[in-house]
């Protein structure tokens, strides 16, 4: 009896001690799994508790644990209003990260836990909050749209919204049409666009195009390319995801794409520094890292870092009303071209009709002549799923598949987010919500119940060309 008692005894000693040696290494070196859980979370809870205004046990819970990896559910976070810090750890305890809210530059995940040097990177004056006004659509947010019962119909169809729908918008014509909202959201909740946020991203480049700052042609783009053959990555190379450059997008482990976002507080460092994999132009390679490098390249460009940080409301967001538009930045000051783009569905819309209208808006050319027809053309890399400018022609599943317009392109995001755009309809469609993929929801069954539902639409008066052209001044 004693001889059992010594071995239950020795084995309840063992079992502390790899407890205790377990926690001990949780604490000290905590596995990157774990502290990219905790920084997607700590990011996603700051930017819509603070952005969006919600609870933020309902986003942990709706946003961040039910839909993703099971650990995520193991998950705690806080949340300190007066600060603006978000706090985030697995079972409460391990793996610490962190965000934080900076104003109208929205929140940044800071994995470092360097709130100093994530406060001091944007000291300048953030750009003003713009107020919406009363004016019809898209002029403003009055309701002098008429409803079209035929759509409004499609849209309340679970088939076509799909599951977990946070709001569609339906733009004919250039007005609302249909609008419809998931429970808890409205037309003025900011919603996030995951990678519909690289296509805005590269509008804002091209605004610096029209300008003559930068072109599609340029090289040696980044100051640790000089010396090897990534100097020959050209603007056009990266807009297109054919830069060779060797990033991981697997979003199934901890990748190149996590690490970016959510452990490193630079995150042009880890895109910047890959090896080439292939010459450029001659593979496709779906890249969030290249889009950051388009917002450090863009910014680089502007002239001084104020200037920076101000130009996409100055010449994106304000000319086009876009009035609920936050675009965040990493924790050292890199706009995260990627990935967060926060706006209401119909401010999203807003910027789908700039591009159904060339890049003009209210009469004034915002955009190059050929920006959007470059947008529109696919790349050969690609087999002509993505085009040369930071869009989809292709998402999923060709158009012709579902027998839609030829000329249809699309913007499409993480979770379910996306964008169609059918210049020949004159059609501008917004979907958002938390749909993740393994679901198989897919937008264009929604596009083509619209196109059925709709009269015959006018062929729109501006209409982007077919190829790229040179970029003019204004």
């Amino acid at each position: 009896m004693r001889f059992v008692l010594r071995v239950l005894k020795a084995l309840a000693l063992l079992v502390v001690l790899i407890i205790a040696a377990g926690t001990g290494w949780l604490f000290a070196r905590p596995p990157e799994l774990l502290r990219v859980g905790d920084g997607y979370a700590a990011k996603i809870v700051c930017s819509n508790v603070f952005i969006a205004g919600r609870d933020a046990d309902d986003v942990l819970h709706d946003d961040v644990q039910a839909p993703g990896n099971p650990l995520l559910r193991l998950v705690r976070v806080s949340v300190e209003r007066d600060s603006g810090r978000v706090t985030a750890r697995f079972m409460g305890l391990f793996a610490s990260s962190y965000a934080l809210y900076r104003g109208s530059l929205g929140c940044t995940s800071v994995p470092d836990g360097n709130f100093e040097a994530a406060i001091n990177a944007v000291p300048f004056d953030a750009p003003a909050k713009m107020q919406a006004n009363d004016a019809v659509w898209p002029q403003g947010e009055g309701s002098g749209n008429q409803p079209d019962a035929k759509i409004a119909a499609v849209l309340a169809d679970s088939r076509f919204a799909g599951p977990a729908m946070r709001a569609i918008v339906v733009v004919r014509d250039g007005r609302i049409v249909a609008e419809a909202y998931g429970r808890g959201f409205s037309a003025k909740t900011p919603l996030i666009g995951w990678s519909m946020t690289k296509t805005v991203n590269a509008a804002i480049l091209g605004r610096l195009m029209l300008d003559g700052k930068v072109s599609f042609d340029d090289d040696h783009l980044m100051a640790q390319w000089k010396d090897d053959q990534r100097s020959r990555i050209k603007v056009s190379d990266l807009l297109g995801m054919e830069s060779g450059l060797a990033f991981n997008e697997d979003y199934g482990s901890v990748a190149d794409v996590t690490r970016m976002l959510y452990l490193d507080p630079d995150m042009v460092s880890l895109p910047a520094n890959v090896p080439m994999e292939a010459a450029p132009g001659q593979r496709f390679r779906y890249s969030s890292g290249t889009a950051v490098l388009l917002s450090r390249i863009w910014m680089d460009k502007v002239g001084n870092a104020q200037a920076a940080f101000s130009y996409p409301h100055d010449a994106l967001f304000s000319p086009l009303g876009m009035s609920s538009a936050v675009f965040e930045l990493d924790a050292r000051g890199t706009f995260a071209g990627s990935s967060y783009l926060y706006a209401t569905a119909h401010d999203w819309a807003r910027f789908g009709q700039f591009l159904l209208q060339d890049g003009v808006w209210n009469g004034r050319r915002l955009l190059p002549e050929g920006f959007v027809g470059a947008m529109r053309t696919p790349t050969a890399a690609s087999n002509g799923r993505y085009t040369q400018v930071q869009a989809w022609l292709a998402p999923g599943s060709s158009n012709a598949a579902f027998g839609l317009p030829e000329d249809t392109f699309w913007l499409s995001g993480h979770d379910g987010q996306s964008m169609a755009i059918v210049p020949s309809a004159n059609l501008v469609i917004v979907r958002l919500g938390l749909t993740p993929g393994w679901l198989g929801y897919q937008p264009q069954a929604l596009l083509k119940a619209v196109l059925e539902a709709s009269p015959q639409s006018r062929v729109p008066q501006q209409q982007a060309g077919p190829e790229r052209q040179v970029e003019t001044q204004p």
